[in-house]
């Protein structure tokens, strides 16, 4: 017989659904700032994009703690110290491959294969540390990429003066689209999201004291 916090469990499309319509409320919300020029501050058009207050970057590692809060009030659990440290691991995996190409340590398309190996590669050591939480932050991490993909192939076709357009000089639409807005949402964003928010919720986990307890029979001893 299933346990019944097992029951309770919400399933992973209940659980991103409002997620998912804030974070694509952000993407459009940003689009029209930037197409009509409001405070750049705030909606950065600039290639990139870099440090803009409106944005869903921010969104990933604030859901993930809220995932985890989800998780733990429906009876799943984790083991806090493992989690976190293979969590942290991914970040540090993952932010070494960012580190290697934009600073110039590895040049041209392999310095991009490699920042999205170790990209991918970072965001696997979040499974184990919970695969629950992964497999939450994965379907919300798509969610919440598909959007932008779709924004920027509209965006780089229009020629629209936003961070959406991924046209670069000297090549076609259709490469740099591919390269610089569809495999890095689909791929180095996803994995982003998953480090980020697996940081956080785990991290979250370990405060609260959210940890799996021993099951009764198994080093447990009763009151």
């Amino acid at each position: 017989m299933a346990d019944p916090a097992e029951r309770r469990i919400p399933s992973v499309t209940r659980c991103i659904l409002i997620p998912s319509l804030i974070t694509l409320a952000v993407t459009l919300l940003r689009l029209v700032g930037e197409l009509e020029q409001w405070q750049r501050a705030w909606f950065n058009p600039d290639q990139g994009g870099y440090l803009s207050i409106v944005g869903i970057v921010w969104l990933a590692p604030l859901f993930g703690g809220y995932f985890a809060l989800r998780l733990a009030a429906a009876g799943e659990r984790t083991t806090a110290g493992r989690s976190i440290v293979l969590a942290a691991a991914g970040c540090v995996v993952f932010a070494v491959g960012f580190y290697l190409f934009n600073a110039g340590r590895i040049h041209g398309m392999t310095g991009v294969i490699v920042m999205w190996v170790l990209a991918a590669l970072g965001a696997g050591l979040a499974f184990p540390a919970w695969p629950a939480l992964f497999r939450i932050l994965m379907a919300y991490a798509f969610a919440a990429r598909i959007p932008v993909a779709i924004v920027m192939l509209i965006a780089t076709w229009a020629g629209w003066q936003s961070h959406y357009n991924a046209e670069v000089a000297g090549y076609s639409k259709v490469e740099t689209y591919i390269l610089y807005a569809l495999i890095p949402q689909l791929e180095w964003w996803v994995a982003y999201t998953i480090v980020a928010g697996s940081l956080l919720g785990t991290t979250i986990a370990a405060m609260t004291g959210l940890r799996r307890q021993p099951e009764p029979g198994r080093g447990s001893k009763p009151p």
